[in-house]
Parts: C-alpha cells; structure tokens; sequence
C-alpha cells in the first residue's frame, strides 16, 4: 500500500527549523501592514538576483501559464498522464504520458513524451523502497544512500549515495524487488544533515529552539514537523505546536491567537509578496524561500515526491531545489513568483551546502499539510 505523500524524512540533509514570520539577523520582525503593497517588485528582484538568466516577466508569465496547463491536462490524460516539466529557458512544458494515443490528443503547443512508467508507477517504486528501507534490520547499507526518488524527466527512479558507494545503491534497489532498468544511480561528496537551530520566514520559537514560519492558516501557521512534537508551546508568536509528523513526513502547524496575513517577508529586498493560493509548481520551475537565518533566496524545482534519509529519520515526499539554506531557515515559506503575487509552495525541511557557496534544500509541499489537518490556507 502507497504511503500518503504527506510524511516521510531521509538521509544526507540537515533540517532548517522554521515558519511563517522570518526575522533577518540583525532585524526586527514588524507586524506588516496588512494595507502594504503586495511585494511584487522585490519578489522579482529576487528572482532576477538568483536567476538572471532566465528570470523575466514574461518568463514568470508563462511559468503560470503551465502551472494552469499542466493541472488541466492531467484532469483531461487521467490515469495515463506520466508527470511533467517546464524548461524556463524556452518556455516549453514537457508533458509525459504512458499511452502514444494519449500524446497524439495533446494540444500542439505542448511537447509530446511517451514514456515507459510515468509518474504513478514510479511513484509506486519509490513506495517499495520507502517499505524495504523501514523494515530493514540493519543488513542493508543505508548509511551509504542519502536519498532516493522519482525522476520523471528521464522516467528512471533516482538512488542517491555517498562517494565509492554505488554498489549500495544497487543491493538496496534489489532487496526492494526493483528493476534494475528502472534505477539510475548519483553520487555525492556529502550527506545531509539536520541543522537544530529553528528559524523560518520570520522567526517563532518552540521550546528553546529557533524556527521559521512557513504559511498562515486560520488560527495558525504550517511549518516543519522536525521544528517541535505536538504539545511544545511556541513563543513569538505564543502558541502551541497542534499537528506535527517527523518522520516519516516533515510538516506541523502551530496554533496561535497572533493575527495571521497571507504575506511572505522578502527581507533583503524589501516589502513583502501576497500570497493568492497554493497552486503547484512543476518541475522545472522557479521557486523562492524566506527564512529568519539567510532571508530570501531562490532557485529551481528539481525533482518531487523524494525520501531524503536524514540522520535523525527518514522522510518521504520531499520536493528538491537548487536554493540554499542554513539552520534556522527550517519551517520557513516557499513560493512561486508571479508579476502580481504568489503562490505558496511548502515549508523548508533540510539539505545540505549553505548560501556561501551553495547547496541543495528540500521542502515539504503546503497542500497535503493542509488536507492532512484539513487547514485552510490565509490568502490575499
């Protein structure tokens, strides 16, 4: 049986605690004006920042635009819709299908694949890895794997290990009864690891830990699972953790009397993006966070539905982007940039690397956090 893609954590990755009101160092975290302007000018001079290749207008336009695409056709393909990915630098979405029918039906403007497994079956490779790995007694080499995930670009699923390590990789996808065709096997020089002081979008505290708002809710705000267990009281802003899984999955929510705004802190470049909703970005697309360590920073999706096997547990249904992050982003806010507003992507979980010279960062997705605690995300 497929585990809900709600919960899970793994390997090489540090988790950055977090949440919704991220508060720079050397900051103060003001209550913004919920009048204020909607942030979208400094939310493009972020993007442009990070992304100056590729970061346009016109590009975050037609980023939308396959967002919508893309949760249109999957409804219209159903069963045989294999997953899909935007390429920024032609704006072309890339859509998957396992059936040659199914692509020929597709409209003009949007590239055709026929792929041999798409997204569901990988999706269910993964599922075996994820049971092989928690029944494991200790026979099998996991301390070498740093992650395992779909990949529906190459429709192969991904085995993550450390350096000179490859032959785990392949013991671990035989133990689960996987094809061999079906893995294709990365390397690493380093594994991820949690960082244990909590921050996020603006900072809150849990216990004596630092962490990082992810997204308001009514009564509340999402952020990680590692960030505190159900019961710790929170302080700026003063609550209670309500819902929390790590892990397994990487997602909490607090639940607080603070007065919550659908409004995300861009730090270093001022103001503040609104967000509008919690639309799904594809793979592909660019992504930006906010956390009360390293501010705003943005990058690229890479890859979804990962199990990133932390030290302290293993987690699955991950997403994976090219932003950095450091200890005490972790909870913080993930969007996507649009012209006008945002749309809210998840909550930091961990990675591994750092905003001097780069790395890898995870994030758990909003809206099965939402539909697990059935949390209705505050918007503007």
């Amino acid at each position: 049986m497929r585990k809900s893609p709600i919960f899970t954590a793994a390997g090489s990755t540090f988790l950055l605690v977090g949440g919704l009101v991220l508060t720079a160092p050397g900051a103060t975290a003001d209550t913004p004006d919920a009048d204020a302007p909607n942030g979208a000018q400094p939310l493009l001079e972020a993007v442009e920042s990070d992304l100056s290749d590729t970061a346009t207008a016109e590009a975050l336009d037609q980023q939308v635009e396959a967002a919508e695409v893309e949760e249109e056709l999957r409804a219209e393909v159903g069963s045989e819709f294999g997953g899909a990915v935007f390429d920024t630098d032609d704006a072309e979405l890339t859509v998957n299908v396992t059936d040659a029918a199914a692509a020929a039906d597709l409209p003009d403007d949007v590239n055709a694949e026929v792929v041999t497994y798409g997204e569901d079956a990988l999706a269910d490779f993964v599922a075996e890895l994820d049971a092989t790995a928690e029944a494991d007694d200790g026979d099998l080499p996991l301390d070498s794997i740093t992650r395992w995930a779909p990949n529906v670009e190459r429709d192969v699923v991904v085995i993550e290990t450390l350096r000179g390590q490859s032959d785990a990789a392949s013991e671990f996808a035989e133990a689960a009864g996987i094809d061999p065709d079906v893995v294709e096997i990365e390397v690493t020089h380093e594994r991820p690891t949690m960082l244990q002081d909590v921050v996020g979008g603006q900072a809150y505290y849990p216990g004596s830990s630092r962490c990082s708002i992810g997204h308001a809710v009514e009564g509340g705000f999402a952020t990680a699972g590692h960030c505190g267990s159900v019961g710790t009281s929170t302080t700026s802003p003063t609550g209670t953790v309500a819902g929390s899984v790590f892990p397994g999955s990487d997602a909490g929510w607090v639940q607080t009397n603070a007065t919550t705004t659908p409004l995300v802190d861009l730090y270093q470049y001022g103001g503040y993006a609104t967000v509008v909703g919690s639309q799904e970005a594809p793979i592909g697309a660019q992504v930006c966070r906010s956390g009360s360590t390293t501010g705003t920073y943005c990058g690229t999706i890479q890859g979804k539905n990962e199990t990133v096997n932390y030290p302290q547990g293993t987690v699955n249904g991950l997403t994976r982007t090219t932003v950095c992050a450091e200890p005490g982003d972790s909870g913080g806010s993930w969007i996507t940039p649009s012209r006008d507003a945002a749309q809210a992507q998840g909550v930091t979980s961990g990675g591994s690397g750092n905003c001097s010279w780069g790395g890898t960062t995870y994030f758990q997705p909003l809206n099965p956090i939402l539909n697990h605690w059935n949390l209705t995300l505050v918007t503007g």
